[in-house]
Order: structure tokens, then sequence, then C-alpha cells
């Protein structure tokens, strides 16, 4: 079973993920802020880090950023509303390789997530 970080300020998105996800199996694990999961990150293993974009304090960019200096292997699927070329080139250029933008639906976010964890894979060999 895979299990996913998700991070984002809105609790409703929190929560609506992590309904989603564990009802299609995977184990998940939410935080509301960039220092949250970064702790989740040192003290846990993960799959998959689906993050938001616009956050209070530090940004996903930011956490992005520090994840694929500690955590290189690491995918990662960001979210937002706010899904600008600026963005998406920012993420990409830090080490994000899916996107999806919010609001989505639970089969665009089961679908996202399923491509994230398949291509790591697929990167692996297997």
């Amino acid at each position: 079973m895979s299990t996913i970080l998700v991070v984002d300020d809105d609790r409703v998105v929190l929560s609506s993920c992590r309904r989603i996800l564990e009802a299609e199996g995977y184990s998940t694990r939410v935080t509301s802020n960039v220092k949250e999961a970064l702790a989740a990150l040192e003290s846990g293993n993960f799959d998959l880090l689906l993050a938001d974009v616009i956050m209070p304090e530090y940004d996903g960019i930011y956490l992005i950023g520090n994840v694929k200096q500690k955590w290189p292997d690491l995918p990662i699927l960001v979210m937002s509303g706010y899904p600008t070329p600026e963005t998406i080139s920012s993420g990409r250029r830090l080490g994000a390789t899916h996107f999806i933008a919010k609001p989505f639906t639970p089969d665009e976010l089961i679908e996202a997530v399923a491509r994230a964890l398949a291509t790591d894979k697929n990167k692996d060999g297997g």
C-alpha cells in the first residue's frame, strides 16, 4: 500500500483528499503547512507528496525545493488553484513531475495519484 503525504492549508481540501485516497486503499498523512510536512517527511516513509502551491509562510515551491534536496526520489504531485505557466515551470524546475488543477473531482485526483506513482515505479524499473 502506498503512503501519501498531503500538504494544504485548506482543511476542506485535506479532509477531501484523505477521504478519497483512503477509500482507494492508500494510507495518508495530512499536514496544513510546510513546517509540518518537513517534520512528517523526517519521521515517516512516503511514496508520494501531494502539495498545494499557495500557502502562508512557506509555499509549495519552497517545500518542493527542500524535498528534492533531501528526498530526491520522492515523486511530487502539485495541486494548485492557480496553475499558471510560471507556477508549473517553477515546480518542474525544482522537480515536481505532476500537476493537478483545483478544484478537482475524486476521479481526477485518483487518476493523477496513480499516474504519479506509476511514473515513479517505471523510473525505478518496476
